[in-house]
């Protein structure tokens, strides 16, 4: 393959093309058969071939014409050659040089509306590129007007990185339509316009406050909020916020929780127990807050009881009957409302409850096998503590023989001993 050519020289040069001259490599004996050049600038993946136009091929000095350059880039040049052989090493790079600059010929894309506030038409596009600003002092002109009206109002955006304008008028009621281009410009000039598209100013912000707002207590920490609102009013809502703050605390110090869409309830969790809290609720969209809805209040319940039930039980084949002494409160927990039984197979991780106010109940287990069951007690507060665990072997069908029936007692007090008769009873006797 041949030689490189010679270092690149860079003359002649304009908006798109610069001529290039270099002095052939050596053939290595095989006559070259084509010269390739190729460009590379600060936006190019590495060199690329450039399109050129043969100016003189043949002699001791070859030039050609490189065509399709963007205006006011940087660009350097190197050569290759190729004979029968195949291609060889490229030439030194030129010196990098400049295109003259020329009027932008590349419109900003992807014009667009955003969310605004209220009076507000916010237009953004997509900046164009660097490499096709074509000269200092790019910048884009912005055009709108109401839809279906004449004149174009026109406002200068220098900055050349700018991809969003904000166009304020009082006397704009939301949501009007309006037409909209942008275009370019640099020290030469003027360039093209985008397409026209429609985009709609800012909405306005909900204009009126939620209604009918009311707070109810749920557990220990939670509490339902529910209101109304006025549909037309909040044009299209994103959702609403509700503030919420303990009694003594001041309205500043409030914790935010947001909803999406028009939903109308929403239950704040995480919550401390037996305190009262102040509530207040506004919608919002894009435009901003609407103003709040009165305050109003709402207490968590306190908390569960902090007694265990305990637990006394006697199995007849697949059925335990459980007893337990009533669970009492403290002053500072909840009333009890009753009782739930929790059981389950081991190795199985979903219980299956049975719901009583009674301090009794019995439980039937289906399957053979080791069952864990717990009773713990349920008030307004939520469930309180649950007793001890017990494990019960469930034994298979067939008639159950005093043999397989026993009698246990379990108590709490370490200093309690509690004596059990069991009475083994014929079965032929029933």
């Amino acid at each position: 393959p041949p030689g490189p050519p010679g270092v690149v020289i860079v003359e002649e040069i304009t908006e798109n093309t610069a001529t290039l001259s270099w002095t052939p490599g050596a053939d290595n004996h095989s006559p070259i058969t084509s010269y390739n050049l190729q460009a590379r600038s600060p936006f190019s993946l590495g060199w690329q071939t450039v399109k050129t136009v043969p100016e003189h091929i043949g002699g001791d000095l070859e030039s050609a014409m490189a065509v399709e350059l963007n205006p006011w880039v940087e660009y350097e040049f190197r050569v290759v050659a190729t004979n029968k052989i195949g291609t060889g090493d490229p030439s030194t790079p030129s010196k990098v040089i400049r295109t003259k600059e020329a009027v932008p010929k590349t419109a900003p894309a992807n014009v667009s509306g955003r969310s605004g506030r209220r009076h507000e038409l916010v237009i953004a596009w997509e900046p164009v590129s660097e490499e096709f600003q074509n000269g200092e002092g790019f910048g884009y002109i912005v055009a709108f007007r109401p839809n279906g009206t004449r004149g174009w109002k026109e406002k200068m955006v220098t900055s050349s990185d700018a991809s969003k304008f904000i166009y304020r008028d009082e006397s704009v009621p939301p949501l009007t339509p309006f037409e909209v281009k942008v275009g370019a410009y640099n020290n030469k000039g003027d360039g093209p316009f985008s397409p026209i598209v429609v985009i709609s100013s800012a909405e306005g912000e909900p204009s009126d406050a939620p209604t009918d707002v009311k707070a109810t207590g749920l557990s220990v920490s939670e509490i339902l909020v529910a209101w109304r609102h006025n549909k037309e009013s909040l044009g299209r809502p994103q959702g609403f916020e509700i503030g919420y703050w303990k009694d003594m605390e001041q309205e500043e110090a409030a914790e935010k929780a947001k909803t999406e869409g028009n939903e109308s309830s929403v239950i704040l969790t995480g919550l401390e127990g037996n305190t009262l809290y102040h509530l207040r609720v506004k919608a919002f969209n894009s435009a901003g807050y609407g103003p709040p809805s009165d305050t109003v209040h709402a207490a968590t319940k306190k908390s569960p009881p902090s007694q265990a039930p305990n637990i006394m039980w006697v199995q007849d084949g697949p059925h335990v009957s459980l007893g337990w002494q009533p669970v009492k409160p403290l002053a500072n927990e909840s009333d009890v409302m009753g009782y739930k039984v929790l059981f389950r197979q081991e190795g199985h991780s979903n219980s299956q409850v049975i719901e009583t106010q009674k301090t009794s109940a019995v439980v039937l287990l289906p399957d053979v096998g080791v069952y864990i069951i717990e009773v713990c007690a349920v008030s307004e507060g939520g469930d309180g503590t649950p007793s001890n665990q017990i494990r019960i072997s469930s034994f298979s069908g067939g008639k159950v023989t005093s043999s397989q029936s026993s009698l246990h007692a379990f108590t709490t007090s370490s200093s309690t001993v509690t004596f059990l008769l069991v009475l083994m009873v014929p079965s032929t006797s029933w």
